[in-house]
């Protein structure tokens, strides 16, 4: 088995919110670069897949691992998946699919990510943090409910039946090549498309999905304005520490 990770940023151009949202500057460097900087800390093997020009022409500045994918995909998961076939793997490579606007991601869950996969070998695994007050009826902030070995039993954005120890769920993915493969070839569920939540199709034909839990706070990544603001407000704060 290769228990060296693969980590593969997607990244586009277009962004309902954000015009060009990768290559926003964040205090000197773009908010791709940061991504990617975050992934080096947990392998040399990190990638950025991209259908855009103008973000491989300003990756180049950092890196050379870029790979261009084709302009039609309807997810993050579907570029991963085509880069992730473009460097050859073998079908037990663990692929993280780091999303590519969550620049603060403490690289220590990336690093539980890895060890609790290969400790506990699930089809998949992805990692939540402890869920604020404020957050429990805010449709926009995913919950998941996991049992006492930390595997996935809903994920949900209304806690209408009102759960218990409930997570934030962090959306960062990690699984082999193969069931990456078998996943993007099985058609979206109705529960995924109603809610808007990808990782639905993995639980609907019974994939297994482990959870690591990060117990610490987790800055925002960058979907807004104003998330821009305050994502250089912190690094400002952080940085000259």
């Amino acid at each position: 088995m290769n228990d060296d990770p693969i980590i593969i940023i997607p990244s586009r151009e277009g962004s309902t919110r954000l015009s060009q949202k990768p290559l926003i500057d964040l205090n000197g460097k773009s908010l791709v670069q940061r991504v990617f900087e975050l992934a080096l800390k947990v392998t040399s093997k990190a990638y950025i897949a991209t259908d855009s020009i103008l973000i491989k022409s300003h990756a180049k500045e950092f890196t050379s691992n870029v790979i261009m994918t084709s302009d039609t995909h309807i997810s993050g998961t579907d570029r991963v998946y085509e880069a992730a076939t473009k460097l050859n793997l073998s079908p037990d490579q663990l692929i993280i699919n780091l999303q590519g606007d969550e620049p603060f991601l403490p690289s220590s869950i990336l690093k539980d990510i890895v060890n609790n996969y290969f400790t506990h070998s699930p089809d998949v695994i992805t990692a939540s943090q402890p869920l604020k007050s404020e957050d429990i009826n805010n449709p926009n902030c995913v919950k998941v409910l996991t049992n006492d070995k930390s595997q996935a039993i809903k994920f949900f954005r209304n806690d209408e039946d009102h759960h218990n120890n409930l997570d934030h769920h962090v959306g960062i993915y990690g699984y082999s090549y193969k069931t990456l493969n078998e996943f993007v070839n099985l058609e979206p569920t109705i529960n995924e498309l109603d809610l808007k939540l990808e990782q639905l199709r993995f639980m609907d034909n019974d994939y297994k999905i482990y959870v690591s839990k990060f117990y610490g706070h987790i800055q925002k990544g960058i979907d807004t304005d104003e998330d821009v603001i305050k994502a250089r407000n912190f690094l400002k704060i952080n940085e000259n520490q």
